[in-house]
């Protein structure tokens, strides 16, 4: 709870730090995935999950509930792809800023 507090403190500029921790972790998995060579049964599921949640983010105010939903969308369908675990890693952590407050 308390890290989040801070992070909004520290923006300054009115955009939620979380906001913007989720933008990027969001971002480097859609490249990511998107480098992957291998084909992924359901890539087109997390690619759609993916781009609703670079809208959610765009809109500055996603609700913890729905990333959390997302979250385990993408990861169900991208599996246990090791060569994207650190990039799932990073949007799990962002997503986890959203249910401290």
């Amino acid at each position: 709870m308390l890290r989040s507090v801070e992070h909004r403190r520290a923006a300054g500029n009115g955009t939620d730090p979380r906001v913007t921790e989720l933008r990027a972790a969001v971002s480097r998995l859609r490249r990511e995935l998107a480098a992957h060579p291998a084909e992924l049964p359901d890539r087109g599921v997390a690619e759609d999950e993916l781009a609703s949640l670079h809208a959610m983010a765009l809109d500055g105010a996603p609700e913890a509930m729905r990333l959390r939903r997302s979250l385990l969308l993408v990861a169900a369908s991208i599996g246990s792809v090791g060569a994207l675990a650190g990039a799932m890693a990073q949007m799990r952590d962002a997503v986890e800023l959203f249910g401290r407050d």
